[in-house]
């Protein structure tokens, strides 16, 4: 067994909400024409790379994402709530421009009407991390949302969450990370040692 998972993130495919400017947060969401269409290049640009398991998060638009891109090839999907999006709370479903306005205020405090930080979604990514260094797997493919991007980003670079939740996007075919077996992650940012 090596002592590193190569770990590949992509976001799920557009969905009708981003085509309409809404920010869906943990609505379920659905993938658009066009986002199936990217949903099969998704899985024509990862098949036969060797992957042991895709892990999703357990919203609509990121399952039927897993569901479109790895259909009859036999690779695991797994769902999991701590790759889910991060709750806008009362702005879920709102338009986009609401919630990026509130962003670089969420980083610690929670969205309002029941929502949580973007340090909730860090320390639940977190979690799945360790979990997943705990497996057997080498090569595992994240299907997930922006807060999870950044937790990720956050998580393997150190980059601040300030800087990453308010840079602009600029969609590209994956980020690529290696997961370090028995060595978790520190509330910091970075690896502890073994």
């Amino acid at each position: 067994m090596t002592d590193r998972i190569r770990l590949v993130y992509e976001t799920h495919a557009v969905t009708e909400d981003n085509e309409n400017g809404i920010a869906t947060g943990r609505l379920p969401g659905r993938l658009s024409g066009r986002g199936r269409v990217l949903a099969v290049e998704l899985g024509e640009r990862r098949r036969g790379t060797g992957l042991d398991a895709v892990h999703t998060s357990d919203l609509r638009r990121a399952v039927e994402t897993a569901e479109i891109a790895f259909a009859g090839t036999g690779v695991p999907v797994h769902r999991d709530a701590r790759l889910r999006e991060c709750d806008y709370g009362a702005l879920n479903g709102a338009p986009v421009e609401a919630v990026a306005a509130e962003r670089g205020r969420r980083i610690a405090v929670p969205f309002p009407g029941g929502g949580e930080s973007y340090r909730q979604v860090v320390d639940r990514t977190r979690e799945f991390l360790n979990d997943l260094a705990a497996t057997e797997a080498r090569h595992v493919l994240l299907i997930a949302h922006a807060a999870n991007r950044w937790a990720l980003a956050h998580l393997f670079t150190g980059a601040p969450l300030e800087a990453l939740v308010d840079a602009p996007f600029v969609w590209r075919p994956g980020w690529e990370y290696l997961l370090v077996r028995g060595r978790p992650f520190c509330r910091n940012g970075n690896e502890s040692s073994p």
